[in-house]
């Protein structure tokens, strides 16, 4: 949903850099792209803490960090560049003994490499080249491809979580009345 609406807030700030008239609707899908990216980021951080919660409860003595640790890694600047992607791993290793190791890091590490990609691509184009539509193209392609492949890699350890706690958790008969 934040990548989306990412698209339009680019297709609005390009138009803003050729055509400086109208900066007011450039504003408003700036204003909406934030609220939609920090819904977007509340939402991951919510599923994050769930799942890292399963994992330790799938797995108790699996290297699954602290929910403090697994929060908090994303906002520390250079951190945030490298461990949270172990800790999305740890976390898959711990949701299951399906979680297939080549594929599902391979996975992660797609969607880890778009990510990163994505902000440096960012960073780098706002100090270089402001507006420049290659660097605007390849930022979009990158946010793009990191959304999906977070969708790809929250479905699978989802699915993975929840087929193993359906298995270890038998349901409580009806009583009949």
């Amino acid at each position: 949903m934040s990548a989306v609406a990412d698209v339009f807030r680019a297709a609005a700030v390009r138009d803003q850099y050729v055509d400086r008239s109208d900066a007011s609707e450039s504003g408003l899908i700036s204003m909406v792209f934030v609220y939609l990216t920090t819904l977007a980021i509340v939402l991951f951080l919510v599923w994050l803490t769930q799942s890292r919660r399963n994992a330790h409860e799938l797995m108790p003595g699996a290297a699954v960090p602290s929910r403090g640790r697994t929060i908090g890694m994303w906002f520390i600047p250079l951190v945030n560049l490298i461990v949270p992607r172990g800790i999305i791993l740890a976390i898959g290793r711990a949701s299951s003994a399906s979680w297939e190791e080549k594929r599902d890091t391979t996975l992660v590490n797609a969607w880890w490499a778009a990510w990163v990609g994505h902000g440096l691509v960012l960073t780098v184009a706002s100090r270089v080249a402001p507006g420049s539509m290659a660097f605007l193209v390849v930022e979009e392609a990158l946010m793009i491809a990191a959304a999906v492949l977070a969708g790809l890699v929250i479905e699978r350890i989802t699915a993975l979580q929840n087929a193993a706690l359906g298995a270890t958790v038998p349901a409580e008969p009806l009583a009949q009345t």
